[in-house]
């Protein structure tokens, strides 16, 4: 199966100890049960399977909160069993939907009038704001070579390769070709005179990033606003330009307010935004807000009236909580500036805690950014002997989820740990993980390196020559074997 896969498929039942009170028989695992349970017994059986998840608040691998305050909580639960698309009969709720739409708009500078309202809607999440921002560009460029009478079968993005893969879904999705611009050693953000230099005369938008999920800098969106205008008046095109600012949309208004990426740039034509990250509302927000109304084709629109009233609708799906959007009013309404401005600050001044911490082992190079997403990327100085999946993978031991992986092209020798600072990471915890890092550093020095052990494990079986592949899964399961054993026998010991 490619969308769904199982943990297990050796037992084809679920025990639970404790729902034994309730009930005897064990459960099917992958089929309806024909008969009902108690509500305690089904309660205590998935909490208990529930117990082997992560701490959320130990994930430093996701940008997405998880905290939020006890009365926000309160207003979650009041509202979920509301369905947001029925505004006809909840039209506060459409109302704070839209108070939040103004609000994100003219914080990232929209060019509104005194009396105008702004143009978005409220997603649930970056991945469907970005594929409604891409359509709507998509559209306008073939309505525009319609006029023409030019061929509008091949339209392309420009990117970096270090876009999220949510920008790999909309190419294909929606049969458009993705041109990457290629990262570098030590660079590893879009290049704006490479970018410009891809564009064409079927390029629908460059997508510019604010706040790369890889190391959290921001690109340069003012010299890729300079560089396409120039372009644009020597080819006569008007390529325009989307900002993926899921995770910096709402930090650089607060951290960086002269740094010019947003509306204020005449090419930039619309913007998103994860609620659920930096916005500091739980998963399953997001936002993408349009420049003017000629930016969202019309025809993009549907009007159902079935509901009650007549409602313009432009999602990519149809029922969804209202929660979420009740929630990001609070956090707007309940902080302000000034409350987004200390929780950023905060972060920034953590993740800089972080980075001296790990400065002072002398083991690593820090690869992020002082100024952009506060998070903290690092690899190791020599990882030939051990790597940073090695470190990632001990770390569990301690609770600590950080994620290892690989740059893209052309920069895929380069790997990376990240550790992305939430508003609920304190600079205890920041501490505590240096310290958690350097008791893995020690542990990893006290072992023989991975690529010895496994070729000292091929000698002795006299093996025929193996994939790279092969060596690779080889050397992780000698290593993690050898790892087992060494703590079976310090437990013997003991």
């Amino acid at each position: 199966m490619v969308l769904s896969k199982t943990a297990s498929q050796t037992d084809v039942s679920v025990h639970s100890t404790f729902a034994s009170r309730y009930v005897r028989n064990s459960l099917p695992r992958f089929k309806m049960p024909e008969d009902s349970i108690p509500k305690e017994a089904a309660y205590q059986i998935i909490n208990d399977e529930l117990m082997l998840d992560g701490n959320p608040r130990l994930n430093l691998a996701s940008f997405v909160t998880t905290w939020m305050e006890p009365e926000c909580d309160k207003l979650i639960m009041d509202a979920v069993n509301k369905n947001y698309v029925d505004m006809d009969e909840y039209p506060v709720t459409t109302e704070l939907q839209n108070r939040c739409v103004n609000m994100i708009a003219h914080l990232f500078n929209a060019p509104l009038g005194d009396s105008e309202t702004a143009v978005g809607v409220g997603t649930v999440g970056s991945s469907e704001a970005i594929m409604l921002a891409g359509l709507a560009f998509k559209r306008k460029w073939q309505n525009k070579r319609k006029a023409e009478g030019k061929p509008y079968d091949k339209p392309n993005i420009v990117t970096g390769a270090n876009v999220q893969v949510c920008w790999e879904k909309f190419a294909r999705y929606f049969e458009v070709e993705l041109k990457e611009v290629k990262l570098r050693e030590g660079y590893y953000v879009m290049d704006p005179a490479n970018a410009v230099e891809m564009v064409d005369e079927n390029t629908i938008c460059v997508a510019a990033i604010l706040g790369s999920t890889l190391n959290g800098e921001f690109e340069d969106v003012k010299l890729l606003n300079d560089l396409l205008v120039e372009k644009n008046k020597e080819t006569g095109w008007d390529t325009p330009i989307h900002v993926d600012a899921a995770s910096g949309g709402f930090i650089a208004p607060f951290l960086y307010p002269e740094l010019e990426w947003d509306f204020r740039l005449p090419l930039v034509k619309s913007i998103n935004v994860s609620g659920h990250k930096y916005g500091l509302v739980y998963a399953g927000i997001g936002w993408v807000i349009w420049r003017s109304k000629e930016d969202l084709p019309e025809e993009l629109i549907f009007h159902i009236n079935y509901l009650g009233a007549d409602q313009p609708t432009f999602t990519l799906n149809f029922s969804k909580g209202s929660s979420q959007v009740i929630a990001q009013y609070y956090q707007l309404i309940r902080l302000g500036c000034e409350g987004y401005r200390n929780v950023m600050e905060n972060c920034h001044e953590n993740a800089m805690v972080l980075k001296r911490g790990l400065e002072k082992t002398g083991r690593f190079n820090i690869v992020s950014k002082d100024e952009g997403v506060p998070l903290v990327a690092f690899s190791l100085k020599d990882n030939k002997r051990h790597d940073e999946f090695e470190i990632a993978e001990i770390l569990r031991r301690f609770g600590w989820i950080v994620p290892a992986y690989t740059m893209p092209a052309d920069a895929q020798h380069i790997t990376v740990l990240r550790v992305v600072i939430r508003e609920d990471f304190s600079r205890t915890l920041a501490e505590r993980l240096v310290m958690d890092i350097e008791k893995v550093l020690h542990e990893l020095d006290t072992l023989p390196a991975k690529q010895a052990m496994a070729e000292e494990d091929h000698g002795k079986n006299g093996t025929a020559k193996k994939t790279a592949t092969e060596t690779q899964r080889e050397i992780t399961a000698y290593w993690k074997k050898f790892v087992s054993e060494r703590k079976t026998n310090k437990n013997k010991i003991c």
